[in-house]
């Protein structure tokens, strides 16, 4: 009997815990921070996440314009046997039909005779038609002939890329087409810039993707029945990181390089100093830390990896102003600014703007919540994974519970802290020093109470200077039955989170009322108020239901 009223007990309290996550998490404001850490090894700094970079080009095969089909005929199109020619001629002579080219390569012109056509181009069909007429009528006869469609050609494409084959296009279509009909380059293995084009075990034509990457150059072949395309070995390739608006694996033309030229194809952006080079030399491990301008001379081999970096300590922080203002939302700050000396340069409307209730949003302070709320959720989960049973129905109740906290415990590792500072009480600002990334969030003005969570109607009602809490809760329909009613929550509008039954509440602030939890029947409940506590004072939750 008792470990059924506690399996109810625990799986009130998770199905309660799951509600409120699940609705504080949607809320959160997700906070971008770069957490990766840096290592330094004799003063030369070097990211400890691995590269990922990916090969400069490797987009390039990602749309899909091999199913697009060239609907006209390119005019430069050499005409081949088995080409289609439609044909009308009228005057002193009458033909309106459409013909051949021949094995010969000829077109055949009632009463004239053959025309030689083939290896011509495509525009210089017309002429080539008129001038025959013209040697037999002078006068009195004129002819319309097109080219109505072309001879398909195999082309086999071979070498580093995903589907070797044979594929089927025309003359004039470019290497790009077949080379994205056979799936494009192997990543890491197939080479961007030393792609051969053969014929009959001849190469006829060198095509180096680079070009057409960043000058937009590509070479113009006409391709014939049984031309190979060749994607050979990659060649030399240079992973670039950091402050780069390039961030690829760049493939080199020959197997060394020089830092200038790297530099041009990567384009570091324009505060970098320095750049921390990595590799090997002669199968040893090798590292160097250079200047910008020392580093365009320096030669760089096969697997080396470039992380630009700006060592300059930059004289400025950003800072960024949510809510209730008027004018800038971003101000660059001298270091070492406080808040009350940026309030100066910020407008506001005096009548929606709540400057009392002040608060900011910080990286570092998000952080540290973070470690904090993962440091409780593995608490929890280790109490969970290590608990005991004494028996068959026991264990089937663990298990229950286990499924159950999976769940609570994946969702609150999805919640993020917005890092709230309460830097204002009782309408005082304090001055504190600002940090590079400070958000400022001045809230607008509120005429409301919220109420929240376990009450049988969460709704906003208008403030009223003499209600206490218990007065909003009743107007909210009271408690439910499983609701904490020694423990309520009050959030200000300045982030400040206070734990209270009898406090004198202000204009914009929210009663949360939370699940009550009994914590003598199961030992990890704790852990579990915890989080939910901690989830409240630092996300950016409306309420919790």
């Amino acid at each position: 009997m008792k470990n059924k009223l506690l399996h109810k007990s625990i799986i009130t309290l998770i199905l309660a815990s799951l509600t409120v996550l699940s609705a504080i998490s949607s809320a959160a404001t997700s906070t971008d921070i770069d957490a990766t850490t840096t290592a330094f090894d004799e003063g030369i700094p070097s990211r400890t996440r691995v590269n990922t970079s990916q090969p400069f080009g490797s987009s390039l095969f990602s749309g899909n314009f091999s199913a697009q089909q060239n609907t006209g005929l390119d005019p430069n199109y050499i005409i081949t046997p088995g080409d289609t020619v439609s044909l009308h001629i009228w005057g002193a002579i009458q033909a309106d039909e459409t013909t051949s080219v021949d094995a010969q390569g000829n077109i055949f012109l009632p009463e004239i005779g053959a025309v030689k056509v083939a290896g011509s181009p495509a525009s210089a069909l017309p002429n080539l038609v008129r001038g025959k007429l013209r040697g037999v009528y002078k006068d009195g006869v004129d002819v319309y002939v097109n080219l109505v469609t072309a001879t398909p050609i195999n082309v086999f494409v071979t070498g580093y890329v995903k589907k070797p084959g044979q594929y089927s296009g025309m003359q004039t279509d470019s290497v790009l087409s077949f080379l994205h009909k056979s799936g494009g380059i192997l990543q890491n293995q197939g080479s961007y810039r030393d792609i051969r084009i053969m014929r009959q075990g001849k190469t006829i034509g060198n095509v180096d993707l680079y070009a057409f990457l960043r000058w937009g150059q590509l070479p113009r072949l006409s391709f014939k029945s049984g031309d190979t395309i060749l994607v050979n070995t990659q060649k030399s390739t240079i992973n670039v990181m950091g402050d780069a608006r390039g961030n690829y694996s760049f493939e080199l033309k020959q197997p060394n390089g020089l830092g200038r030229e790297l530099m041009t194809m990567a384009r570091p952006n324009p505060s970098v100093t320095n750049v921390a080079l990595t590799g090997s030399r002669n199968r040893v491990p090798w590292s160097v830390y250079l200047g910008l301008g020392k580093f365009s001379s320096t030669v760089l081999r096969d697997g080396d990896t470039v992380r630009f970096t700006t060592d300059a300590t930059p004289s400025t922080m950003d800072i960024s102003v949510e809510g209730s203002h008027l004018g800038n939302s971003f101000f660059a700050a001298k270091k070492g600014t406080r808040l009350q000396e940026l309030l100066d340069y910020i407008a506001i409307s005096p009548d929606e703007a709540d400057i009392n209730n002040i608060y900011i949003k910080r990286k570092s302070v998000a952080l540290r919540q973070k470690k904090n709320l993962n440091d409780t959720i593995d608490r929890l989960e280790r109490s969970v994974l290590t608990s005991p049973a004494k028996s068959d129905s026991e264990a089937s109740i663990r298990q229950q519970e286990a499924s159950l906290l999976s769940a609570f415990i994946k969702n609150a590792r999805k919640v993020e802290p917005d890092g709230r500072v309460v830097v204002s009480e009782n309408g005082v600002v304090a001055n504190i020093r600002l940090e590079d990334g400070d958000i400022i969030v001045i809230p607008f003005r509120s005429d409301v109470i919220t109420i929240s969570g376990e009450v049988n109607i969460p709704q906003a009602l208008v403030y009223a200077q003499n209600a206490a809490v218990s007065d909003y809760i009743a107007r909210s329909g009271g408690y439910t039955e499983r609701a904490e009613k020694q423990k309520i929550i009050i959030r200000k509008p300045n982030g400040q989170v206070l734990i209270s039954t009898n406090t004198v509440l202000q204009p914009g602030d929210e009663i949360l009322i939370y699940p009550k939890v009994d914590t003598k029947n199961l030992q990890f409940t704790k852990d579990i108020v915890t989080i939910i506590f901690q989830i409240a004072a630092a996300s950016a939750a409306i309420g919790i239901i």
